[in-house]
């Protein structure tokens, strides 16, 4: 068995200092561009492998970074997390990832797993049953514990905490515009259940496209359903009894669903029914036909929410008081085939 080799190995090895090899380990321009590559190939050929236990204790972290997000059936959640991923790897940071699947208990479960395993703070976006309980008792106990914590796209006033999204308010005002403008008069709202927060902001924006058009507002034409969509019936029975010309729905399957039970009933898209979804996915791209979307930006969101965490640890390393942050993600409509 191969003995470990050591930063202290490598500085004997090749007569430098040991400060020498740590900073030509992190690619510093403190260090020439040689003794850098020189470090660096023998350090690769040895298989050299920092001791992350023993800088964790130096310095008081784990350079462990938890994320809890809601499901990975939405595209929208698997980009945050990539961007998240991206930007704390090019920090030095692990990230661990767990899934709510829109759990209140297993959202506590996985924020105790993840403090047990000894993380330097939570990026997390709220469960649908967390926001449905209205019970945040776990993330006040984070915060006052003096844990840092990022809240991104769903999240909640009654936290003091760093928190990102996007303009929900405006996107959905955006999307119903962009129908109106194509036509269409008579539009549907497909949404989850009154709870969650983006929605309520989304439909606040379809409601004010509507009143600025001269449009009417019916509650009529919105269809609110489960998170996890389960009631097939009730949006087939909701686009059997009403008669409309356009829909805009919260998230991208809601949008793909509700386009193939249109379809269904004889309708065509955008002829008939044009439709524009949250989410520029793998579905919006590949549904036939193609799916006008909300871009919400996921993977700039991700990085912007690492970088506001490893702000934070970083700044409680060197005793840094910051005030909380929240930062808006502009959302973009890319327009396909599924509007006029």
């Amino acid at each position: 068995m191969k003995k470990k080799i050591t930063l202290k190995t490598i500085a004997k090895e090749l007569d430098v200092s040991v400060s020498t090899v740590s900073k030509a380990l992190k690619n510093s321009s403190e260090i020439s561009l040689d003794t850098r590559e020189k470090i660096q190939a023998f350090a690769q050929l040895y298989n050299y492998r920092p001791n992350n236990i023993a800088i964790s204790l130096k310095n008081r972290r784990t350079k462990n970074i938890g994320v809890i997000i809601p499901d990975i059936v939405h595209h929208f959640f698997t980009t945050v997390f990539r961007g998240i991923e991206n930007y704390a790897n090019a920090k030095g940071y692990n990230v661990i990832v767990c899934i709510s699947d829109e759990s209140f208990d297993k959202e506590v479960i996985n924020m105790e797993l993840l403090a047990n395993g000894s993380i330097d703070g939570y990026i997390m976006s709220l469960a649908a049953e967390t926001q449905k309980k209205g019970d945040y008792s776990h993330l006040i106990s984070v915060v006052d514990q003096g844990i840092p914590l990022v809240l991104f796209d769903r999240v909640t006033d009654q936290i003091q905490c760093d928190k990102i999204t996007i303009n929900d308010e405006e996107a959905g005002y955006l999307a119903t515009k962009k129908l109106i403008e194509g036509g269409s008069k008579h539009i549907a709202l497909v949404m989850n259940e009154n709870y969650l927060n983006v929605d309520a902001q989304r439909a606040h924006g379809y409601y004010r496209a509507l009143q600025e058009a001269g449009l009417k507002v019916d509650d009529s034409m919105i269809l609110r359903l489960p998170y996890q969509f389960e009631e097939e019936d009730k949006s087939v029975q909701f686009f059997k009894h009403i008669v409309i010309d356009g829909l805009v729905s919260v998230n991208e399957v809601f949008a793909i669903r509700c386009m193939k039970q249109l379809q269904q009933l004889g309708k065509k898209i955008p002829e008939d029914v044009a439709i524009i979804g949250f989410t520029n996915g793998i579905l919006s791209q590949m549904a036939n036909p193609s799916l006008t979307s909300v871009m919400q930006h996921g993977q700039r969101m991700g990085e912007k929410a690492a970088e506001l965490l490893i702000d934070r640890v970083e700044g409680q390393l060197e005793d840094k008081q910051m005030p909380f942050r929240s930062a808006v993600i502009q959302a973009g409509i890319l327009e396909r085939d599924s509007t006029r």
